[in-house]
């Protein structure tokens, strides 16, 4: 359950498109905005970034500060991590905010504060109450050891459930206890407030209940995380291989095959520098919905767009179109990514591995669909993937 092993430093150069009130917090702390020019020769307001800490950029994407985030590098291949990391980082605050809102609501629905209520009209409890920060920040300060107690009380329920599948390795088991506590930590204040509030009510332990329940089915959902991050990064490195090759046939005609000059890092070097130059880099961009994400009960939606400048074959629009290029029932798509690595190194994986995401998309309750665009006016060819958690 240690974040030890996470990165405190991503050295990956961000593009963040604020929200109006992403706008209105910058420029109340005098920041100034940037006209940030993204693919498709888009302009928009916000903040660029060189390199992040992903404690800073989850903090503005759980306040709804962001509406989209792109990046660019001169090379993705050598980004590969930082990508996986930072498309994690995303669909987990998308997940961590819904569940606040669903744990929200579901409080708000439950008897012990229908009781409370229905005696104290004067003072009831629901998410219009008129509480100001500093006086819940105050009662969780006093009663911090109460709130210690029963996070540890859901988190053991959580283990107690894990340890009784067989399923699951002891690393991943880990692993979702360690995002069980991140899901837990980022719930609103006031509602640990409530929480604490009414630990003795009688119908207090159905409520935790609830929690633990609801906690389980949104780490199912986490899952995708990985498997999201595995397709795009397949899908950003063969795109980038294609371009990197056709730039080697156009400054090195006589070299007979390309593949193997991007082997030599002087020429990669070279290569890279040179699409810089002519701005014919690759996009990849996330783009979620605004303020109106923290509404109870709404889907949240998550649209990656990879922006490239290959045409694909028609069988791999269709694969796309379909999402059925494998058998999705033999393995994971971890498992088959370990499977194929060797022996399918100049294969998009990336359009073979959403057949997996879309099975897994299935199994989560999250719905999923895939395209492939090409428009006249544009010199790009989009891969669109768009999810409603």
């Amino acid at each position: 359950m240690s974040s030890k092993h996470k990165r405190r430093i991503l050295n990956l150069p961000l593009k963040l498109v604020l929200t109006q009130e992403g706008s209105e917090f910058f420029i109340k702390q005098n920041r100034k905005l940037m006209k940030l020019k993204l693919a498709e020769h888009v302009e928009d307001y916000g903040i660029a970034l060189d390199a992040f800490a992903p404690k800073t950029v989850q903090g503005l994407l759980l306040s709804g500060y962001v509406s989209l985030i792109e990046v660019s590098p001169p090379e993705f291949a050598s980004s590969r991590q930082e990508i996986i990391d930072l498309s994690k980082l995303i669909v987990h605050s998308i997940l961590y905010r819904q569940y606040d809102c669903y744990v929200f609501r579901q409080i708000l629905n439950s008897e012990v504060i229908k009781k409370w209520n229905r005696s104290n009209p004067g003072s009831s409890i629901d998410e219009h109450a008129n509480l100001n920060a500093p006086f819940i920040y105050n009662h969780l300060k006093q009663h911090e050891a109460h709130v210690t107690q029963i996070k540890h009380h859901i988190l053991r329920l959580l283990h107690a459930s894990l340890a009784a599948c067989e399923e699951r390795t002891p690393k991943e088991k880990n692993t979702l206890l360690f995002l069980g506590e991140k899901f837990l930590d980022t719930l609103r204040p006031f509602t640990w407030f409530i929480i604490s509030k009414f630990q003795h009510a009688p119908d207090m332990g159905s409520v935790l209940s609830s929690i633990h329940t609801s906690l389980a089915q949104y780490l199912n959902k986490a899952r995708i995380a990985e498997y999201i991050a595995l397709v795009l990064v397949e899908l950003l490195i063969n795109e980038e291989n294609t371009n990197l090759k056709k730039e080697v046939q156009k400054l090195f005609p006589d070299l007979e095959d390309a593949q193997e000059a991007l082997c030599d890092e002087g020429i990669r070097r070279r290569i890279v520098a040179e699409l810089k130059h002519n701005a014919e880099s690759l996009f990849i961009s996330w783009k979620l919905q605004g303020r109106s994400v923290s509404t109870a009960g709404t889907r949240r939606k998550l649209k990656i767009t990879v922006y490239g400048r290959n045409d694909y074959p028609q069988e791999m629009r269709n694969c796309l179109q379909d999402a059925k290029v494998v058998n999705a029932d033999t393995d994971t798509l971890v498992d088959y990514c370990q499977q194929t690595i060797d022996t399918a190194k100049h294969a998009n994986l990336g359009v073979y591995y959403i057949s997996y995401l879309s099975e897994a998309c299935k199994e989560a309750n999250v719905r999923f669909e895939s395209s492939l665009n090409r428009f006249t006016r544009s010199e790009f060819t989009t891969v669109d993937l768009s999810f409603e958690f």
